[in-house]
């Protein structure tokens, strides 16, 4: 059986096959995100106090983050139970259908309070979606990798972080610079919603293609199961998820500091155009892009946990420098203070996914690696533009910068005393 897989599962299938999910699930989560920030406040929470629409809207972004645990225990169980391949199509059609079904949503000048309602409904669906999506693809590359080259393996679907980025980023860049702003706010923030479409179905047909990983095919074999991986967890990997999320809360919380919240506040206290913070934003997403490769190769020959950190270490460093960078009026120092964060994101987050991983065995892997990058988007994400907009606002953008210190020091004793043994696969 694991010969046959192995056959069936080529390279090109196994890599394309994790990257192509994972970019359409986080380009349907990052047009939402977009559309928080620039859409959702007039439309979705009209107000007289532009700050309280803006916060409202952030609050439905977090919705998903407390919902992505949820599709992490869902899908994690049949993913261990069942395969990864049925539970992968099953959480990409999930975040599909959630995402646009966004882009047919009427507003609340027509509905009123339904509107918001219905908002929040579905980006509860894009968090139960990509809950499940982002373990399975994460084991969709890294068993049915060699062992010394599992990081390389495991960054392939780290990748669509950046890449649904730039793609969600760049059509909302297309749509503002070719429409005017009338049209936009009324029909063409809906065009990325409905066109994703397209992409999973693109993503449907490819997910079919692909057979189960060797090392679930084995653990069948071996008839190595459990009743319920979600007890089990808990059982027997307390220790393994509790420092697990802590670990990973740094890496959510850097990113969306330096993407929703930066956007946010470039954009309403800098006086940035919403053009020109979106391409500070794109153009940091290359430095993203680029060094999650980069960090694999390295976590690859001195291992995951310790590349992790070091750029720990290195992040807390940055959260000194928040204040001095987005305080300096110059469009120069607040480009390169993005990129510089963005690099250090690529830097934990491409060999995250194999660390996280390398946690749990085979048997409870989904659900285990699932549950602790999850439950850290809920510790490090899921509130982090609002407090870093109220502690900017309130405090000032120095407080902002501790806020991400205290992340990393949380992460890094995390890391220093998670257990370091790893499962086979």
């Amino acid at each position: 059986m694991k010969e046959q897989s192995a056959k069936i599962n080529s390279l090109k299938h196994v890599l394309f096959g994790s990257l192509i999910g994972t970019t359409i699930e986080f380009f349907d989560f990052y047009i939402y995100a977009n559309a928080a920030v620039l859409v959702f406040p007039q439309l979705f929470f009209p107000g007289a106090d532009s700050t309280n629409s803006t916060l409202e809207s952030l609050a439905t972004f977090s919705i998903a983050f407390l919902s992505r645990p949820l599709g992490s225990a869902f899908f994690g169980h049949f993913g261990d139970k069942v395969g990864r391949k049925v539970t992968l199509v099953a959480a990409l059609l999930t975040m599909g259908i959630s995402t646009v079904s966004i882009g047919f949503l009427p507003s609340y000048a027509s509905i009123g309070i339904l509107a918001p309602i219905l908002l929040m409904l579905c980006r509860f669906g894009q968090g139960v979606g990509l809950g499940g999506e982002w373990g399975g693809a994460v084991l969709l590359a890294i068993e049915n990798a060699p062992p010394h080259k599992r990081a390389w393996y495991g960054m392939f679907p780290q990748l669509g972080a950046p890449i649904g980025l730039l793609l969600s980023g760049g059509t909302f860049l297309l749509l503002t610079d070719n429409m005017s702003a009338e049209d936009f706010m009324d029909y063409g923030w809906r065009i990325p919603f409905i066109a994703s479409s397209l992409l999973v179905i693109i993503g449907f047909y490819i997910r079919l293609k692909i057979t189960e990983t060797p090392a679930f095919e084995n653990s069948k074999e071996e008839q190595h199961e459990v009743k319920i991986p979600f007890f089990t967890l808990l059982k027997s990997y307390k220790n393994q998820l509790i420092f697990g999320t802590f670990a990973a809360i740094t890496t959510f919380l850097v990113f969306y500091l330096m993407t929703v919240f930066t956007l946010s506040w470039a954009t309403s206290d800098l006086g940035f155009t919403k053009r020109d913070a979106l391409l500070i934003q794109l153009f940091s997403v290359l430095f993203f892009a680029l060094f999650i490769p980069v960090s694999a190769l390295v976590a690859d020959k001195i291992g995951r946990r310790k590349m992790l950190i070091y750029t720990t270490i290195a992040i807390a460093f940055f959260g000194f420098f928040f204040s001095y960078f987005l305080n300096s009026g110059s469009t120069f120092l607040v480009t390169a203070f993005v990129c510089m964060g963005m690099a250090l994101m690529g830097f934990t987050y491409g060999p995250l996914g194999t660390f996280l991983s390398e946690l749990f065995p085979t048997t409870v892997r989904y659900s285990g690696a699932s549950l602790t990058f999850n439950m850290a988007g809920i510790l490090g994400a899921a509130f982090a533009p609002m407090i870093a907009i109220w502690l900017a606002s309130n405090y000032g953008l120095t407080y902002v910068g501790f806020y991400l210190v205290t992340a990393a020091l949380i992460s890094l004793v995390s890391l220093l005393v998670i257990s370091k043994q790893e499962h086979k696969f």
